[in-house]
Order: structure tokens, then C-alpha cells, then sequence
């Protein structure tokens, strides 16, 4: 049996779903193959969407055109803006999410998407003929599969979103077995076809926490926490969140939880050489943070809710692979769980990954044309990180297939960008994840105006649909009229523009009736406030976005220039058939990384690990020499 499509996407994960999405919404013929199509996107692990740096790529990937965004506004049940209390370049909105509505939503979506099949099956072997993919064999999932349920599905595009299913080798204290999540099989034999296909292979680990039922925990002795009043959105498609939020709590670990888990460190998978590999360091297992900080008393945990029509919580903060007992007897010892009933256990995951090295920017492997990776493929951890790569990996296939230019954004431009050049670049000694840390041009990634940065760029690559052309447009025209205002309005002798620069000025305290000072305005200013003040109104996220930028405008013209720099470094290009060992005044170690990734142009160059700017010279005056024989 054959099938024909345009690409193919493996593994139903939310790289898979933004994948598939992106694809069929382009207009290409699509298939996503899952193990299950009951279990596609699915909340592995803590139920919730965004967080610092993590937030910021959910309203990216909205603004471009994806599913993450509208899912989780959806779908939430508690809404959060984290680091509130500091400056806008850092704020990260996250959303407790209902885990099973959250699935729902996705299939749904993908469900009713035109161009897109939904395939249940295992993805066993790519079929690549002289260095181009051209298929994937599939066999049933299941007992009792046979030679003559194996299906070869035809496709000059396979991406591959395998999450932690390659070769996944699963650890509860001294117990082990294959899987790829829990009560899932691990994907048995794909990994041997990605090696007969150039890439390289190693292992990462990741985990995750106990989950507890909700009528054993005594609320009463943790602290309970609420979500903002008003919840914002995700989405820019929604101007708010109408279904009612539900509070978490917080406990804490103490002592003796920590003295006990000590003793069992020779239990303890990740200690004892079970675990051979390395896991995320800043979201690390609760015995690592006890052997790293032995001087910390107490861990907090966050008691967050499933979802609306379960009695599953998770236990966020302690995850770990520590055996039953050990596990049963820290859950017992918080605050508030002394009688917890643990609903499951724990885990910890190791499973195969292709160093992101072997990609290029567009996420293209170097090895076989038309073969793309997303994900934790890619040595990420985070929906928010997957969702994006699998965004970014489809807008690409389907631009290859159309003799299109690649979609590649830069590091100035989204925080997708930024992480995309990290991977490629650097590669990941440990599970990648988002940090606004890692973004030099944070103050210009903001949250608040990631539609402003690609909606634009959405509606360029066609995956932004009319509707969401002409929310944006209205929103950018108002925008638009608010800046004239806020420069032309005088108060005191400064525009509103001028005055929003000062730390203690908000603009509701310059347009409020209640405020005096708009009040004491006559004539055309009075009117142009009122203008003002009714453009915010009709538009509240657009027009506050536009406030933060007058408030930090001096240091974004700062910003601006720098960018400018870092750009005509990026438009000189490096040909990719470069032969750097003939490059003899280069640094042994630079011929040798520079040989490895291959960097697109200059910039790329000088941001790969160990290379140096005078390693970039070198490199510059040899290709001018070339250029000039």
C-alpha cells in the first residue's frame, strides 16, 4: 500500500502539531503520524503553557499564525504574568492549563484542518535515495503486527517531532523499561535509520513530577494562590479570558524530606550510573537540588490542578526518579499532603536526540535533503521550544518545495530566532531551554509587541488567514493615530510621548479625566486627549505595548543602531562549500568548528562556540582574496 503526500510529519507532539498545522494550512498535502492519535498534543509533563522567555515564543508563534496561542487562551484555568513587578523586557505570561481540554482543543484543530491526514501507526525507517528522503515506512502499532501491515508512505518532505519516544528508556527508582511516555512504547527502530542517514545520535534525560489526588491535600496549611484579575491572553485574536479561573497552592519540602533522600542517593537512578545522561539544569530532578544546594532548608512546590473535571494535581517542583518509597514518603511529609494519595509516581526518561549542529537554520538536516527535525529532536525541552521548531521547520519544507526563500528570523527579531541561531551555532551540552538571558535585544522581544514584530511576516509566508490580517491592521492603524497623539499632545510644556519616559508616568495618569491634568486642556489638545483616550479603550494591548516603547525609547534607538551593526555582518555570506583547512592562517580549532557547522554568513561565524572576531578577519580577508583572483 502507498500513499502520496507533500510532507510528513512524525510524532503528534506540539512540535508535531504546529508542524502539521503550519504545513496543511499552507496548502501542502499532509500527514502526521502518531503512535496514537488520542494522545496528540498532549501535556507530558506540568500542565501549563509559558513562563519567562517561554511566554514571550507562545504569543510568536500566535502571531505568526499557530495553534499554541489560541489553545491555551482556550483552554486555561489559571493566567499569570510573571515578573510583573519588573520591567516589560522580562515579563513572561504563563497559563495553568487543563491538560485534557488542552489535548481536545489540538485534535479538534488538526481534526478539522484541511490538507491534513491523521496516521496512527509507528514511524519504523525513512526512505532516502541518493541523499534525498523520499518516504517513511509505517507499521501498525500494536501486538501481532506484520509484513503485511507495514505502509510506505511517499514524500520528498519528512519531519520528524519524535519527542522523547527515540529509544526511550524509562526509570522509576530501580525499575526500567522501554517507553516513551508513561503507559506509551518508546519508537523502536527509527533511531537506526537516522543513523544510516548520516546524523549523528546522542542521549538526553528529562522527567517529570508526582501527581496527587485533589480531595486528600489539606489546603488549609499551604498558601493559596491566585491567577490576575484580569487574565491576559495569549492570543492576539483575543481581547480577553471569560472562563473562570481556579486558584493553586503553594507548600513546601523541609528537612527531613531532604535528610531522607540523601540516604537513598545510592537509590536514586540519577546518582547510581542507571542514568546515563544529562538532564535540563535549570528545571533539574528534586535529588539534584538537594545534592547541589545542601545548605537549602526548604524547596517550594506549586499544587497546580489537571484541569476543571479532574482530581489530578501536580506536584511541581519535585521531580524526580527516587523508588516508590522514597517518593511516598517526601509527597507525605509536605505541608498540606500529609494524606496525599499519590495517583502516579515520579519518572525520569532517557532518549535519543541529533545534535541541532547537523541542521541549518532552516532546520534542514546537513546529511539528506528534505529531511527536517523539531523539537526535542533537537536537544530543546518545553512545549513552548517545540512549538516553535515545528512551526519554523514547516514554513521552510513547504518554501523548499516551492523554490521559495528560507523563512529564517533573526536574533532581533523574535525569540524563536535567537534560539534557532543558539542550536545551530552552539549545540546543547544539556536540554536547551528559553531564557530572556539569552536574548541580547530583549527590550525589543517583548511579549506585548510580538505581532507588531511577525504578524507582517505571518500574513509574507500565508499562514496568517484574513481574520487575523484584519485584527492586526485595525490595531496597527490605532497604534499608528496614538503615536501622532502622544507626540503632538503637550503637557507642561513635553509631549505625552517625552513625559512616558519618566520612571513614575503612566499614560492612564496622563489621559484619565480623574487625572486633572487632561481635564485642564482646551481646544485641540482636550480633543486630541479624548482621542487618546478612546484608542486606548478600543484597543488596550496595542496601545499600551506603544506606551512601553515611548517609556524605553532612548535606550530602543540605542538598540536599533546595534542591530544595524550585527545585520551588515549577517547579509555577508559564507559559501557553503567552503573548504576551511585550506584556510591555513585559521586557528586549527576554528578550521575544525567552522568545518562542523558551516556557518551561513559572517555573523553566524562569529557567534559559533570558540570562534573569536579575529578568527572572523581571517576568514573574511581569505574569501576577498578569493573573490579578487
Amino acid at each position: 500500500m502507498s500513499s502520496d503526500y507533500d510532507i510528513i510529519v512524525i510524532g503528534g507532539g506540539h512540535a508535531g502539531a504546529e508542524a502539521a498545522w503550519a504545513a496543511a494550512r499552507l496548502g501542502a498535502r499532509t500527514a502526521l503520524v502518531s503512535l496514537s492519535i488520542d494522545t496528540v498534543g498532549q501535556m507530558s509533563c506540568n500542565p501549563a503553557i509559558g513562563g519567562v522567555g517561554k511566554g514571550q515564543m507562545v504569543r510568536e508563534i500566535d502571531a505568526l499564525g499557530g495553534l499554541m496561542g489560541l489553545a491555551a487562551d482556550a483552554t486555561g484555568i489559571q493566567f499569570r504574568m510573571l515578573n510583573a513587578s519588573k520591567g516589560p523586557a522580562v515579563h513572561g505570561p504563563r497559563c495553568q492549563s487543563d491538560r485534557h481540554a488542552y489535548a481536545r482543543f489540538i485534535q479538534q484543530a488538526l481534526q478539522g484542518c484541511p490538507n491534513l491526514t491523521l496516521i496512527e501507526g509507528e514511524a519504523t525507517g525513512l526512505v532516502i535515495e541518493a541523499g534525498h528522503v523520499k518516504g517513511v515506512t509505517i507499521s501498525d502499532v500494536g501486538p501481532g503486527s506484520s509484513e503485511s501491515e507495514i505502509q510506505n508512505l511517499k514524500s520528498e518532505i519528512v519531519i520528524i517531532t519524535a519527542g522523547t519516544f527515540l529509544n526511550g528508556l524509562m526509570h522509576l527508582g530501580e525499575e526500567t523499561w522501554a517507553g516513551g511516555r508513561i503507559h506509551e512504547p518508546a519508537a523502536r527502530t527509527l533511531s537506526d535509520s537516522l543513523r544510516e542517514a548520516g546524523l549523528t545520535l546522542d542521549r538526553l534525560k528529562t522527567g517529570t513530577c508526582p501527581r496527587v489526588d485533589a480531595a486528600t491535600i489539606n489546603h488549609d496549611r499551604c498558601i493559596r494562590q491566585d491567577g490576575d484579575d484580569p487574565p491576559q491572553p495569549f492570543s492576539f485574536l483575543n481581547d480577553r479570558i471569560d472562563q473562570e479561573q481556579i486558584p493553586c497552592s503553594l507548600t513546601a519540602t523541609n528537612e527531613d524530606i531532604h535528610d531522607v533522600v540523601r540516604e537513598n542517593f545510592h537509590r536514586a537512578p540519577l546518582f547510581s550510573g542507571q542514568i546515563q545522561s544529562v538532564g535540563p539544569r535549570y528545571c533539574p530532578s528534586f535529588e539534584a537540588k538537594i545534592d547541589r544546594f545542601p545548605d537549602k532548608t526548604s524547596h517550594q512546590v506549586f499544587l497546580e490542578p489537571e484541569g476543571r473535571e479532574t482530581h489530578w494535581v501536580y506536584c511541581n517542583g519535585i521531580s524526580t526518579s527516587l523508588p516508590r518509597d522514597v517518593q511516598k514518603f517526601m509527597v507525605n511529609h509536605i505541608p498540606g499532603l500529609e494524606k496525599a494519595v499519590i495517583l502516579q509516581y515520579g519518572y525520569a526518561i532517557e532518549y535519543d536526540f541529533a545534535q541541532p549542529t547537523q541542521v541549518t537554520a532552516t532546520l534542514e538536516t546537513k546529511t539528506t535533503r528534505g529531511l527536517y527535525l523539531a523539537g526535542q529532536m533537537l536537544g530543546t525541552t518545553g512545549y513552548e521550544e517545540a512549538g516553535a521548531l515545528g512551526l519554523v521547520a514547516a514554513v521552510n519544507a513547504i518554501r523548499s518545495l516551492r523554490d521559495d526563500e528560507p523563512f529564517i528570523l533573526r536574533r532581533d527579531q523574535a525569540y524563536v530566532g535567537v534560539m534557532i541561531d543558539d542550536l545551530v551555532t552552539k549545540g546543547v551540552t544539556e536540554p536547551y531551554r528559553m531564557f530572556t538571558s539569552r536574548a541580547e535585544h530583549r527590550l525589543s522581544l517583548r511579549a506585548d509587541n510580538a505581532d507588531r514584530r511577525l504578524t507582517p511576516l505571518g500574513r509574507e509566508i500565508g499562514l496568517v488567514d484574513d481574520d487575523r490580517w484584519a485584527a492586526f491592521s485595525a490595531k496597527a492603524g490605532a497604534a499608528e493615530k496614538a503615536r501622532t497623539l502622544m507626540h503632538e499632545v503637550r503637557l507642561d510644556g513635553k509631549s505625552i510621548w517625552d513625559l512616558l519616559r519618566r520612571p513614575d508616568v503612566k499614560l492612564e495618569q496622563l489621559i484619565s479625566p480623574q487625572c486633572g491634568a487632561p481635564a485642564s486642556l482646551t481646544g485641540g489638545d482636550g480633543a486630541m486627549v479624548a482621542n487618546l483616550r478612546r484608542l486606548a479603550d478600543e484597543h488596550p494591548r496595542a496601545i499600551r505595548s506603544l506606551a512601553i516603547d515611548a517609556a524605553y525609547a532612548g535606550y530602543l534607538e540605542k538598540q536599533a543602531r546595534q542591530v544595524s551593526q550585527l545585520q551588515d555582518l549577517d547579509a555577508k555570506t559564507i559559501p557553503h562549500d567552503l573548504d576551511y583547512h585550506a584556510v591555513t592562517q585559521l586557528r586549527h580549532e576554528a578550521r575544525e568548528k567552522l568545518g562542523l557547522i558551516r556557518p551561513a554568513n559572517f555573523g553566524q561565524a562569529l557567534r559559533v562556540s570558540g570562534i573569536t572576531p579575529a578568527d572572523v578577519t581571517v576568514l573574511a580577508i581569505h574569501l576577498a582574496a578569493k573573490q579578487g583572483q
